[in-house]
């Protein structure tokens, strides 16, 4: 079969029909179009300033809907991996503890020992590179005996999950830094917090006291808590904050629990919070729960900016109804 042989010509364009501008629907106008900020300015008016378009919208919906919920006592929990802890956010989620924000909160096993170092330390995130090659990585004594010695005690009580049993030995315990951890203020405030384990990703597991009956024991609770928690999010709030893989993971099967359970999550609006758009962040928390009828928002940027800027909303959304 040899080559082919074509004779193309350019398209006659004289027979196109035109519609007018005018009458033409658009989906950006100058109404949507942000405002230049002025120095001195609220931050009120610094979200009013933004466009009413993408992600400027969206932060004022995901705010909203947290508001909403937060006034109507509906459930708002957050969902967390280690790095909200790594960049300072602890404040942020301990005010809104305090101010009862949150219904509860879960986090991976990583962002559990990065709290528990900043309580006893005021410090934690080592230098991975430096450690690896020498075999010191993930060595540190205190962290593992803290937490392990805290799991064994839970595991003979069997009255609560890892989560409530670390917080409490903290404050039992009188950690240094305590008030800035988010596991001790939870406890304080007998705020549920769940902690999610995945065996041989955390740097206790390593260590010879690790048992793994006792952390399976804690973890499986918290994940049984969970359930209960993500059962009453009908018209509630879920956000993901800087978790790729665990949090997106259990928090589909809890609404596969849950709806098996006969729980209505109607209304329910999900926000995955990231610096980047991950796979299961985008179907486990934004898509699937809530293709029946709810509302999926992806807020995209880094978690030490966007986070803050979220919470603040809140907090004006919140404001704006109490006037």
């Amino acid at each position: 079969m040899g080559a082919r042989k074509f004779d193309w010509k350019p398209a006659d364009l004289g027979g196109i029909k035109t519609v007018s501008l005018y009458e033409r629907q658009s989906k950006v106008s100058l109404a949507d179009f942000a405002k230049p900020a002025r120095a001195g300015g609220s931050f009120l008016s610094f979200i009013d300033s933004l466009p009413s378009i993408l992600a400027a919208e969206d932060i004022r919906k995901a705010a909203r809907a947290v508001a909403a919920a937060a006034a109507s006592e509906k459930t708002v929990i957050l969902g967390m991996g280690a790095h909200p802890v790594k960049v300072g956010l602890n404040p942020i989620i301990i005010d809104a503890i305090e101010r009862g924000v949150f219904s509860g909160i879960a986090m991976n096993g990583a962002g559990m020992i990065h709290d528990v170092e900043i309580a006893l330390a005021g410090k934690t995130s080592e230098d991975v590179a430096a450690h690896l090659g020498c075999g010191q990585f993930g060595m540190a004594r205190e962290t593992a005996e803290f937490i392990l010695g805290a799991v064994s005690k839970g595991y003979c009580e069997r009255e609560r999950g890892l989560g409530a049993t670390v917080g409490e030995a903290l404050i039992r315990g009188k950690a240094p830094f305590a008030e800035a951890s988010i596991l001790a203020a939870a406890a304080r405030c007998s705020l549920p917090v769940t902690v999610h384990v995945a065996f041989g990703t955390d740097i206790i597991h390593m260590h010879p006291e690790m048992d793994g009956a006792a952390m399976g024991a804690l973890t499986h609770f918290d994940f049984r808590l969970f359930c209960a928690l993500v059962a009453t999010l009908q018209r509630g709030v879920f956000i993901n904050l800087g978790s790729a893989v665990v949090i997106p993971e259990v928090f589909l099967k809890a609404v596969s629990v849950a709806r098996n359970l006969g729980f209505p999550l109607d209304g329910l609006t999900a926000v995955n919070m990231d610096f980047l758009r991950q796979y299961r962040s985008l179907v486990n928390v934004v898509q699937r729960p809530t293709m029946e009828g709810g509302l999926g928002i992806n807020l995209t940027g880094h978690h030490e900016i966007m986070f803050p800027l979220l919470m603040a909303a809140v907090w004006e959304e919140m404001e704006s109804v109490n006037r």
